[in-house]
């Protein structure tokens, strides 16, 4: 549009000052002429030796890639020797969105709340997917009890349905008790909701009169445990129609490993800083984005990412999209590669299975919670994006299916640019420079 307006505003004044020009001789207008062409002749031979149909498709490129990039921080930051990291303080599982939709399919059991098969959508948060048991190693979810996080939410349990800590609706009456102890001297007529269970599924159920305990009712229908809660409507109950429910720590539950982290009441809401078993840093060394480089880049030796199961010096031997480091102890040269484009190794026992058994080569600078990924690359700005990705992990009583390789993601994380510090976390196994001969 500029340029146009400009060649109109040209012929606009031209016309206006033309009856005021002297009129030129034939000779004149050819010398003019000629000069015109040799210039555009030479115009023409520099703009195609730049091949404008490559350079053009380059830009757009680099525009399209340049617009996916964040310009600040996707979630809540503060910084560690000058490098940005998480702050826990403000970051909870809601903190935390899908940005394409996925599914995953995992070995069957007959296990009471096993789920075979995950499905998420672009737009849904990492709690509508996660279980309570997928953090077990690191985040110690199964310590708190619904006392415990509506101190640290400011839910009311109160206003909860018992429908809402879904965990409740497989559990059997005789589970209930050894996870509630005190459950057991209760009156079954003061307990609605296991009043109503024994009434709508036992048929001549022995004892329910108004002397009864759940202890009593136990010992004389053993059938109760084979009947879950979640045979009546736990919607017209509140949470706390069960006493002593609120109290007890979600690890006394049967099978809580399978409970999704959104079916526990206010547990989305607790911050990250406030879990039994905090995130933190692992170490304190920190480096330089010395220069991002995009996949063209092949036969790279000196990574310092990769893989638990790898370890994290796999190096790159085509498509080699990587940053590149600068900082002490050797640091310098050294290369974080993409796993947009570089897999590798991930995961453990049956689950490890899952993607082939497969995952993006990265570093794990904040523990075993989650995968840090470098991302997108953009050499024009000399920025990059980072991802997160999270495993899941299923084990029970009797079985342990391991944790698959981490590849649930991506989930927009850090973006650096060009000079500014990372932390990169330990363990740091600097590759030796190679040899010049």
């Amino acid at each position: 549009m500029l340029r146009k307006t400009t060649k109109n505003q040209k012929s606009k004044q031209s016309s206006q000052t033309s009856s005021n020009r002297p009129n030129l001789n034939p000779n004149t207008n050819l010398k003019y002429w000629m000069l015109f062409g040799l210039l555009t002749s030479l115009a023409m031979h520099g703009f195609l030796a730049f091949r404008p149909g490559e350079l053009l498709g380059s830009l757009l490129n680099q525009k399209a890639t340049a617009a996916t990039l964040p310009n600040t921080p996707t979630i809540p930051t503060k910084f560690l020797n000058n490098a940005p990291v998480p702050d826990w303080e403000n970051i909870n599982f809601k903190s935390f969105v899908f940005s394409s939709d996925g599914s995953i399919e995992l070995p069957k059991a007959q296990i009471p709340g096993y789920k075979s098969k995950k499905v998420w959508k672009a737009g849904q948060s990492l709690d509508q997917v996660m279980e309570v048991g997928d953090f077990e190693e690191v985040f110690g979810l199964e310590n708190f009890s619904l006392k415990d996080i509506e101190k640290l939410s400011s839910i009311s349990l109160k206003n909860t349905k018992l429908s809402d800590f879904s965990i409740a609706k497989w559990q059997t009456v005789p589970e209930l008790v050894k996870a509630i102890p005190k459950l057991a001297n209760e009156y079954v007529v003061d307990v609605p909701p296991i009043k109503d269970l024994v009434e709508q599924t036992l048929n001549g159920a022995v004892g329910i009169g108004e002397n009864q305990t759940i202890e009593e009712l136990i010992e004389q229908n053993p059938e109760l445990k084979e009947i879950e809660l979640g045979e009546i409507d736990l919607s017209k109950y509140k949470l706390t129609s069960i006493p002593g429910i609120e109290k007890a720590q979600l690890k006394e539950f049967s099978n809580w490993q399978n409970v999704t982290i959104s079916k526990v009441p206010g547990l989305n809401k607790v911050s990250f800083n406030n879990f039994p078993i905090v995130p933190v840093p692992q170490g304190n060394i920190v480096g330089k984005v010395d220069l991002p480089l995009k996949e063209v880049e092949n036969n790279r030796q000196r990574s310092i990412s990769g893989s638990y199961q790898e370890g994290f010096n796999v190096p790159c031997s085509q498509n080699c999209a990587h940053i590149e480091l600068s900082g002490l102890g050797g640091l310098t040269g050294t290369q974080w590669m993409s796993g947009k484009f570089q897999k590798v190794r991930g995961g453990y026992g049956i689950l490890g299975k899952l993607n082939g058994g497969k995952e993006p080569t990265g570093r794990h600078p904040f523990g075993k919670v989650f995968k840090q990924v470098v991302w997108d690359i953009n050499e024009a700005d000399g920025s990059i994006t980072t991802a997160m990705f999270f495993r899941i992990c299923k084990r029970s009583l009797f079985v342990n299916f391991g944790c698959s390789p981490y590849f649930i993601g991506p989930f927009p994380f850090l973006p650096y640019k060009e000079k500014s510090y990372i932390f990169l976390g330990t363990p740091l196994n600097v590759p030796q420079q190679p040899k010049i001969n």
